[in-house]
This record gives C-alpha cells, structure tokens and sequence, in this order.
C-alpha cells in the first residue's frame, strides 16, 4: 500500500524546521520525503530504502534528477512509528533523523523559501508541522 501525502503552498523560509511523524509499514521497502518548489522542482529528495540499507539524497532541476548521494546511517525500522525533522539553511539542507545523526545534503538550487512537499511510498504521515 503506497501512500502519498502533498502540501502545496507551503511559505518555509530558512532557519524554520519542519517536523514529521508517521508510521514505516510492516513490509516497507521504502519512502521517500520531497521538498522544494514543486514536483519538478526538489531541493531535497530524502529517500531510505529498506532494501538497500541506505539513505539516497537527491535534488530535481525542471524533471531532471541530478546526481545522488548515498547515506550508509540507516536509522528507519519497518513496522516503527518515527518523527524526523529537517531544516533549511542558506546552502544546505539538514536532517535529523530519528535517532538524532544528522545529514547535510547541499542546497544546490540556492532556495530562500520552500513551497512544496511530499511524502511519498511505505510511510503514513501522522503529524506535520513547521515552525
């Protein structure tokens, strides 16, 4: 069962942190969690895959994927209720994930203000909120 979960008109600017909870499926093989100015358009692609063990970051130009970076620290369980949190900072993105390591993925599109964001594959998002 993929779900999807999407905002759009968001207004986060930098120095604000969004915060999501939500629960990983028993069966999951992986979720990815997007933000950015629209579906296009992601200044942060987070993606764990439970069947790599990994986490890839991305970024997406006008529909085009750019290149990935792979994270060895998988932090995410199937089955587990998690929260995680990510902030914008003026050239990078930083994540924390749910056992408190954080990732920095750079902010490559050089965005003051994110509008759009999606959750997307095994997760069901069951709180978000930004401040």
């Amino acid at each position: 069962m993929s779900e999807k979960f999407e905002v759009l008109n968001l207004d986060i600017k930098q120095g604000q942190t969004v915060k999501i909870k939500g629960k990983i499926s028993e069966n999951a093989e992986g979720f990815s969690f997007n933000i950015g100015k629209s579906a296009s358009d992601i200044g942060l692609h987070f993606n764990p895959r439970f069947n790599e063990s990994v986490i890839v970051c991305n970024s997406k130009n006008s529909n085009s994927w750019e290149s990935e970076e792979r994270h060895q620290h998988m932090s995410f369980s199937r089955g587990s209720d998690v929260k995680f949190s990510l902030e914008l900072h003026g050239n990078k993105f930083q994540v924390k994930l749910p056992d408190g390591h954080e990732i920095s993925f750079p902010n490559r599109h050089g965005y003051d203000k994110l509008t759009y964001m999606s959750v997307k594959g095994d997760f069901k998002v069951t709180s978000f909120k930004y401040d």
